[in-house]
Formats: C-alpha cells, sequence, structure tokens
C-alpha cells in the first residue's frame, strides 16, 4: 500500500491530497470527485473537500489507496 508523509504538517486537506498524489489533474477536478462522492476516508465516503486529512487515515479514489503518515 502507498503512503503519503505529512512531513513536518499537522494535516493535508483532501483535495490537495489528491492533486499531491497524482489522481487528478487540478483543484477543481478534485473539488468535482470529491463533491460527487468518489472519495473515501477510513472506508466511508468524504464530500467535504477540505476535509483534514492526518496521520492514520487511509484515502481511497478510482481503486487507488494512500496512507497517511506523520
Amino acid at each position: 500500500m502507498a503512503t503519503f508523509s505529512l512531513g513536518k504538517f499537522p494535516h493535508v486537506d483532501l483535495c490537495d491530497l489528491l492533486k499531491l498524489e497524482g489522481w487528478v489533474e487540478s483543484g477543481a477536478s478534485a473539488k468535482a470527485v470529491i463533491a460527487d462522492g468518489e472519495v473515501s476516508v477510513d472506508g466511508k465516503v468524504e464530500t467535504r473537500k477540505r476535509c483534514k486529512i492526518v496521520s492514520g487515515q487511509t484515502v481511497e479514489f478510482a481503486g487507488q489507496r494512500v496512507t497517511v503518515t506523520a
């Protein structure tokens, strides 16, 4: 399973994580797939585009999965 490191930051916004992982091309497309209910966090559909993703959470989209680490 892939991991994403927060580095020195306490969290990452869900829409930014999708862009940083290369799963979407733009912030607008990230917000659209989140609003459409295509993204899940820890197994539950998440529709808040600015949802704060913290260490230990797992994000899934389009058959891809990443676990966020500190």
